[in-house]
Formats: C-alpha cells, structure tokens, sequence
C-alpha cells in the first residue's frame, strides 16, 4: 500500500511537470483525443489555457496529497495493525478514483497511455490491500 501510494505521487510529479512542457497536455492524451496542443489552446484563449494549466496543478496537488496520505498511513498505521489508519487508507483513493475515473471513458480519454500508470498503482494497491488485511487479521497481530 505504501508503494502504491508513492506510485500516485510519481504520477503527480509527472502530470505537473508535463504542464510546464510544450506537452502540455496529461501524461498518453495526444491529438486523437484532444485535437489542439497547448500552443492553440493559448492562441485561442490565453485566459482558457491558465485556466486548464491551473486546474492540472491542482489536481496533480491532490494526487500527489492522496499518495502522501496513503503511504503515511499505510507506514505508520496499517503496519502497526490500527484499523482506522487501514479504512482511511483504502477509502481515499476509492473515493479520488471514483469520482476521477468514470469521467475518462466517455470522451474517449481512458487510453493506456494515459491511465496506464493509475492502473499499475491501483494494482499494486490492490496487491497491497490484501496482504495488510490478510496481515492484520492474523491472531498474532496486535488491534488497536
């Protein structure tokens, strides 16, 4: 759980610094799913492309906030067998990915390219869920 929650910062670091590039646009979403790069979106409208630029920044902070979140209490808490650290850190990113993920499928912006890396975190997540909830059943571990 603590990788996987290092691996949503990673992926934060990486939709941030695409911002900041000619790339501008997230990480797999090319010209087959939008068809202006950041170069038209300024012409068009400088005020529409500091709008989007300022929304990625804020969603790669809270990417990056979710896997801090995640990996601290995954650490910290769901190692030392504390159940409420466990339910808070499986329910952030449940909830993060059940709001952001349903609205990529529509328009066709649910490419591997582009949720590819969610998808390996969410994974390893997964992976990492039930080996702390297998771990934390144990009658050798210690419930707080």
């Amino acid at each position: 759980m603590t990788l996987a929650g290092l691996a949503f910062v990673g992926y934060a670091v990486i939709f941030l610094v695409l911002n900041f590039t000619d790339a501008f646009l997230e990480l797999g979403i090319g010209p087959d799913q939008v068809d202006k790069g950041k170069a038209e979106i300024e012409a068009f409208s400088p005020q529409l492309y500091h709008y989007i630029s300022h929304l990625h920044i804020a969603v790669s902070g809270f990417i990056a906030a979710t896997g801090l979140a995640v990996a601290g209490l995954s650490w910290y808490g769901v190692r030392r067998g504390e159940w409420w650290a466990f339910v808070t850190a499986v329910i952030v990113p449940v909830v993060g990915l059940a709001v952001a993920l349903p609205a990529h499928y529509p328009w066709g912006l649910a490419t591997l390219g582009h949720l590819g890396l969610i998808y390996l975190a969410v994974l390893i997540f997964l992976v990492g869920v039930v080996a702390a909830y297998s771990g934390m059943r144990s009658p050798t571990t210690t419930h707080h």
